[in-house]
């Protein structure tokens, strides 16, 4: 079994940064591509990007490329989300997920291990 504990969330200014960090714990050997999800409420939960398990293949939502960096420390067997110029409108939970195959997908019923969210919340 695998465990994701995320961190990172708070509370910040429209255009101001957040690292959000994702603990991996158990069975990480499993693990192959990963990425971030986050939740708006009333709203699906929606990708916001991937990375593979080597970390050398990305994948970014448009309304977060060229502001979010996603990355990855096997060694600490931690997932990374540097986020940027946020917005108001990035306000969400973020997940983290994890998957036992190798592609970089953005369909959250692909992810086999989910986290239990970090609550970003951005102010105008």
């Amino acid at each position: 079994q695998v465990q994701l504990v995320e961190s990172g969330g708070g509370v910040v200014q429209a255009g101001g940064s957040l690292r959000l960090s994702c603990a991996a714990s158990g069975r990480t050997s499993s693990l192959y591509a990963m990425g971030w999800f986050r939740q708006a409420p009333g709203k699906e939960r929606d990708f916001v990007a991937g990375i593979s398990r080597s970390g050398t293949s990305t994948s970014y939502s448009d309304s977060v490329k060229d502001r979010f960096t996603i990355s990855r420390d096997n060694a600490k067997n931690t997932l990374y989300l540097q986020m940027n110029s946020l917005k108001p409108e990035d306000t969400a939970v973020y997940y983290c997920a994890a998957r036992k195959l190798l592609a970089v997908v953005s369909t959250h019923t692909d992810y086999d291990y989910w986290g239990q969210g970090t609550q970003v919340t951005v102010s105008s």
